[in-house]
């Protein structure tokens, strides 16, 4: 992305002079304050919104046409947006669906993701029977599904108590340790963001621009016992510094 700009009909600034780069296989935390942009800038990686200003280049797989194949970027966002008369195996089936692929390879990947994400058995259940947790782990499910080489992540964890939100980044960890697709996954914890990452990109209130790209040099794979190291404690607080410093910017 270069010289990436966003305003809105209403006159509202999102976004001014974004330059960011993403790697093949990274996992980008992009950190900062509730409605600095992280969201709008997530939007337009996917091709969801364009932007005012700027120019935006994916380099994906393409077809004979240039087009991005459907299901070569999986987006989470932060409500599961399940749909409610469809039962946990229809849910992650969709991608197919819409795609119009639904044989016995696509209902064996649909199973065979379930069980990845820790729900096996549950397939036959319905939304309203599941938890916060479960239900977002479906929605990671089906964004895996068609194993995308993008993922793109909007505060999946945000609303989900502690406990169940460091086991599902330790899901996703895992998840990412064992495929390494490219993960752009936006978030306002510092905490979270360190535990996660290979780098951080550090966002001041909107118009949102970043000022802060930090590497994240912690062993992989990460493990919970990582938490209580000096090694992450000490980075926390450098990226917390980074962070404030990002708040106290001019607009």
């Amino acid at each position: 992305m270069r010289g990436i700009a966003k305003r809105f009909g209403s006159g509202i600034s999102a976004l001014e002079a974004i330059d960011l780069d993403v790697g093949r296989g990274e996992f980008l935390s992009v950190l900062g304050p509730s409605g600095c942009g992280k969201t709008t800038l997530l939007r337009m990686i996917a091709g969801l919104s364009e932007p005012s200003a700027g120019v935006r280049r994916l380099s994906l797989e393409t077809d004979r046409r240039g087009h991005t194949p459907a299901g070569r970027i999986g987006f989470v966002f932060q409500d599961p947006t399940l749909m409610p008369w469809s039962t946990v195996f229809d849910n992650v089936l969709l991608p197919f669906r819409l795609a119009g692929r639904v044989g016995p390879a696509e209902r064996a990947r649909v199973a065979a993701e379930i069980g990845s994400v820790g729900l096996g058995g549950f397939e036959r259940a319905y939304p309203r029977q599941l938890s916060g947790g479960m239900r977002m782990r479906v929605s990671i499910a089906r964004a895996l599904v068609t194993d995308p080489d993008l993922l793109l992540l909007d505060e999946p964890f945000a609303a989900l108590d502690e406990i169940t939100r460091m086991a599902l980044n330790d899901d996703l960890m895992s998840l990412w340790g064992s495929r390494r697709p490219t993960v752009v996954f936006v978030t306002h914890s510092v905490f979270e963001s360190v535990y996660l990452s290979t780098r951080i990109a550090v966002m001041t209130p909107r118009p949102g621009r970043i000022v802060a790209d930090l590497a994240v040099e912690l062993p992989q794979p990460r493990e919970c016992a990582l938490r209580t190291s000096p090694r992450y404690t000490a980075l926390c607080a450098t990226v917390s510094g980074y962070l404030a410093k990002a708040m106290a910017s001019p607009a």
